[in-house]
């Protein structure tokens, strides 16, 4: 869970309150702690591990702080220190089975209370990116990947720094809204070189 989604969000609802309460207001747009307390409040009953979950790390709880942009001195705080946090293959190989890859993408499931322990977990990429030229729905939160390994020239260094940003999209961008799906072990090595090669391989969907 991203508080720096649930923090606008309370935000938004402030800004409608009537001018009456404008007390009530600066309460709810500045102070971090009332968004605390609804994600606790609204996790409350939820298993141990899901609770672990709504725990922010330090750069989260600087992202959550800051919903409309960083500071330079800690975006470059936040840079530096998820840069360190990416943790290539040590084979040096980021190129896996683009057909599980392409099965990842468009898995939607994973992380929810609905899962069972069998549950198999996916990458839900189709729900913020395009990814294949014939793909008839998806969503508009990132940017297009059609053709992408094509227009990078399918180089190794371009397929490695897109392995990092797959690990942990805040070492490219901070506070970026995409998962840290290998920092946070959503996703194992081989599921992050399966999603690389479906964004690489020249035989993907993605690049025809």
């Amino acid at each position: 869970m991203k508080l720096s989604i649930l923090f606008a969000a309370i935000a938004s609802i402030a800004s409608s309150l009537p001018a009456g309460a404008a007390d009530k207001k600066a309460a709810l747009s500045a102070d971090p702690a009332v968004v605390k307390a609804v994600v606790t409040a609204t996790f409350k009953g939820a298993p141990a591990e899901w609770q672990a979950r709504i725990v922010p790390d330090e750069t989260q709880a600087i992202c959550s702080q800051y919903p409309n942009g960083l500071p330079d001195d800690l975006f470059k705080k936040v840079l530096a220190t998820e840069k360190a946090n990416v943790v290539l293959p040590a084979d040096g190989k980021v190129i896996g089975d683009w057909k599980k890859g392409q099965q990842l993408a468009q898995r939607g499931t994973g992380g929810q209370f609905s899962d069972k322990p069998d549950t198999p977990k996916g990458g839900n990429c189709y729900a913020c990116h395009q990814l294949s030229p014939k793909e008839l729905s998806f969503g508009t939160l990132g940017p297009s990947l059609t053709a992408y390994g094509k227009a990078k020239g399918f180089a190794p260094e371009e397929a490695k720094a897109a392995y990092a940003k797959i690990y942990n999209a805040q070492s490219v961008v901070p506070c970026s809204n995409m998962p840290r799906f290998g920092h946070s072990k959503f996703l194992n090595e081989e599921e992050l070189k399966d999603l690389t090669a479906y964004l690489f391989d020249p035989e993907s969907p993605v690049n025809k």
